[in-house]
């Protein structure tokens, strides 16, 4: 703690003075790799702030989250309106009446809040955020060329402890790139974050199923061991059932399904992720005949855009494979740009944050949602502020007890990649868990590959979060897993932490459409997309069938969906200068609880 000196005013209303003492919030022992300090931040440059004010009733909420997500509750499928939502978020009216207190000290207008007025938005000087958050903002560069400008530490009045959350932009640097792994040793040696493609020709003499091949037969064709397109998911994952018997959607558009495009780097270097309608046509044609002529809606967040002239490899893997398996279930694309840390002008960087706040927090102002969501993007847990993980994922869970099944893929570093040293200051190596696939209100997807069995492939990420506690839902299956690994990795991993991946699905060779051109992609990217298309089937049988959606998946998944997953037993995860974690009979770190099996699922929702 250190002390400032700050204009003291008499209490308003019920709230309490405005403190002359700061409290420490966040502090970053060092700059994130691959960023560095460029100069200090013009003082007279805007910066808009979210403050998160602390929310009501949040224990009330995660308990009915529990309660409307566990099949054996008299409440199981009863989700909440997002009227019910906002009513148990709203802060206290003390909370909003101290922080607007602390903003009217410093002769700053609120901008815009949230429907729940759980979020304020203010516009700011730089000189003047740094008085009231006793820091300095800096611009920063990124190896890849983006600037930022980011605060290493910041601090709140103590009387403010008790009524706020988070304050962002500050701390919080973010990941470039999309959280998608490379088959390609060099590409994976520079980031393992970065989607890999195969030219074209090094495809060629491989068989690709078309979607006729598929309905000629049950068995997954045979090249799918090396080439991935819908038509082997669908066979694998027994979309199909025998011949021509596939599931058909039947709830016409009660279900939906949505992707997020935040930022990532195109081929070209763009910062952004667009889908292109046009791949969608050709890779439709080309691997899914019967969908040919659907497309997908667009919504745009925050500036978000969709370019269709330069489109992102992991917007369009997500849109194509997602679209693919859950046709014609409708198929949204979310664009969201960043939090722009200045109002633009020729002196001025653009801001790259990987805005996960900004897009739950639009979702949540909204009264109709997609019922399952796909992300494939992700962070080292330990680059995100506590404070804005707890946060984020607490708005996870408000999507999950409004009926929304959120799934994000688990990364791509196997148990760490790089280093693998910790930022504490204590430079220890430790294995590196990923978020938000560490939140234990979302389903994490590890990959695999191979067919017929499956295995874990080596680049799935899991592992233990150090932030976030074991969740009740998956105390027995996590446990079954540390009992027999024993000492072995002592001292690398939280050994109470949420244990992820949940699950698993294919994560190589899968082949998109990029520019026109077939290319492949691998990562945990490719896996999410995929088991959410097959979610939101399940969904729409559910909503056929007179019941609720699923809503939030994983309190079902360690219970009564157990017994209809494929069981992963072979494979592991190396990183960080080990072996990593191994695939075995039940939950591991590898592949989760392991693949669906739709026919099997479809049986116990």
């Amino acid at each position: 703690m250190y002390v400032l000196p700050i204009l003291a005013l008499a209490a308003l209303g019920t709230s309490s003075p405005i403190s002359h003492d700061f409290t420490t919030r966040h502090t970053l022992r060092e700059v994130p790799s691959g960023w560095s300090i460029v100069t200090r931040a013009p003082a007279e440059h805007n910066i808009d702030l979210r403050i998160g004010l602390k929310q009501g009733r949040m224990v009330d909420l995660l308990s009915i989250l529990d309660e409307v997500s566990d099949p054996a509750n008299v409440r199981y499928g009863k989700h909440l309106s997002k009227e019910d939502v906002e009513k148990l978020v709203a802060p206290r009216t003390e909370t909003t009446e101290t922080v607007e207190q602390w903003l009217r000290s410093h002769n700053v207008k609120v901008s815009g809040r949230s429907s729940a007025g759980d979020w304020i938005h203010v516009t700011v000087p730089v000189s003047r955020a740094e008085k009231m958050l006793g820091t300095k903002y800096n611009i920063y560069r990124h190896t890849s060329g983006a600037h930022i400008v980011r605060s290493e530490s910041y601090a709140l009045p103590r009387s403010l402890d008790s009524h706020v959350d988070v304050v962002q932009p500050t701390t919080y640097f973010g990941r470039i790139n999309e959280r998608s792994t490379s088959e390609s040793s060099s590409i994976l040696e520079k980031r393992a974050s970065t989607v890999f493609v195969v030219p074209e020709p090094e495809n060629l003499g491989l068989k690709q199923p078309a979607e006729a091949e598929q309905n000629a037969a049950t068995a997954v064709p045979s090249s799918c061991g090396s080439t991935i397109t819908p038509a082997c998911l669908k066979a694998l994952y027994r979309q199909v059932k025998t011949g021509t018997d596939s599931y058909i959607p039947k709830s016409g558009n009660s279900s939906s399904i949505g992707i997020t495009g935040y930022l990532g780097l195109t081929l070209d270097g763009d910062i952004e992720q667009y889908a292109s309608t046009s791949d969608l046509q050709t890779f439709y044609t080309k691997f899914n005949p019967s969908a040919a002529g659907s497309t997908f809606s667009v919504e745009l967040i925050n500036g978000g855009k969709n370019s269709q002239t330069n489109p992102g490899i992991e917007a369009n893997l997500d849109v194509q494979y997602a679209g693919a398996i859950s046709n014609p279930i409708p198929l949204t694309f979310y664009s969201t740009a960043g939090s722009p840390p200045y109002k633009p002008d020729s002196n001025t960087p653009t801001n790259t944050n990987e805005p996960y706040s900004e897009w739950v927090n639009y979702m949540l102002e909204k009264a109709t949602l997609p019922l399952t969501i796909s992300t494939s993007y992700g962070d080292d847990e330990q680059t995100v502020p506590l404070d804005y993980a707890t946060r984020v994922c607490n708005s996870f869970a408000q999507l999950g007890v409004r009926g929304v099944s959120v799934l994000f893929s688990s990364g791509d570093g196997g148990v760490g990649s790089g280093t693998c040293k910790t930022n504490d200051g204590t430079n220890r190596t430790r294995f590196q868990p990923i978020f938000p696939a560490s939140c234990p209100y979302v389903t994490a997807v590890g990959g695999t590959y191979k067919v017929e069995p499956e295995v874990g492939v080596s680049f799935s990420q899991g592992g233990f979060s150090d932030y976030f506690s074991r969740p009740s839902y998956q105390v027995s299956a996590v446990s079954t897993f540390l009992g027999s690994l024993g000492t072995t990795y002592s001292g690398l991993y939280n050994t109470t932490g949420r244990g992820f991946p949940d699950v698993a699905a294919q994560g190589r060779s899968f082949q998109i459409v990029q520019g026109g051109r077939t290319t492949s992609v691998a990562g945990t990217s490719a896996s999410a997309p995929a088991f959410a298309g097959v979610i939101a089937l399940l969904n729409d049988y559910r909503l056929s069938q007179g019941k609720s959606p699923l809503g939030f998946l994983n309190p079902w998944l360690y219970s009564s969906a157990v017994s209809a997953l494929n069981d992963i037993t072979s494979g592991s995860n190396p990183g960080c200068g080990t072996n990593g974690f191994t695939a075995r009979a039940g939950w591991d770190p590898v592949t989760g609880l392991g693949t669906p099996d739709f026919i099997k699922l479809q049986a116990v929702v």
